[in-house]
């Protein structure tokens, strides 16, 4: 009995949800036999799987197809993981994907409003003494 290759993905727990899985099906990041592969496609045992998690390139090859949830003990026995071991991950790419610091108006360097201001402000005080 063929089974939805979302489906599959999320019994297998490479994807938490099966919209998370659909999702990366449609933006590419799954393969089925080499080819791009449509969260509706139809997986049967022995199609190879390729998926891209993150920075980890995933290869996995269908063992056992189930449509219902299973133990997690049980969910790896549903492929053999042909994948590279995950890569250490990069301090400078976490450091980069941060958002940048906010930080409220009115420090650091003065805007062209605020430098015209503090113009007028020393143009009024040479005036007055």
């Amino acid at each position: 009995m063929p089974v939805r290759l979302d489906k599959w993905l999320q019994v297998a727990r490479m994807f938490k949800t099966r919209t998370q899985a659909t999702h990366a099906c449609d933006l590419g990041r799954v393969t089925v036999n080499g080819m791009p592969a449509k969260p509706h496609r139809a997986l049967v045992v022995g199609d190879r799987v390729e998926l891209r998690q993150g920075d980890w390139d995933r290869v996995l090859t269908v063992r056992e197809l189930r449509d219902r949830p299973v133990a997690k003990a049980e969910a790896a026995a549903l492929y053999d993981d042909l994948s590279p071991p995950r890569p250490a991950p990069d301090p400078m790419r976490r450091l980069l994907s941060r958002p940048p610091v906010l930080r409220p108006a009115g420090t650091g360097r003065p805007t062209k409003k605020d430098r015209r201001d503090i113009k007028r402000w020393e143009a009024d005080e040479e005036e007055s003494s």
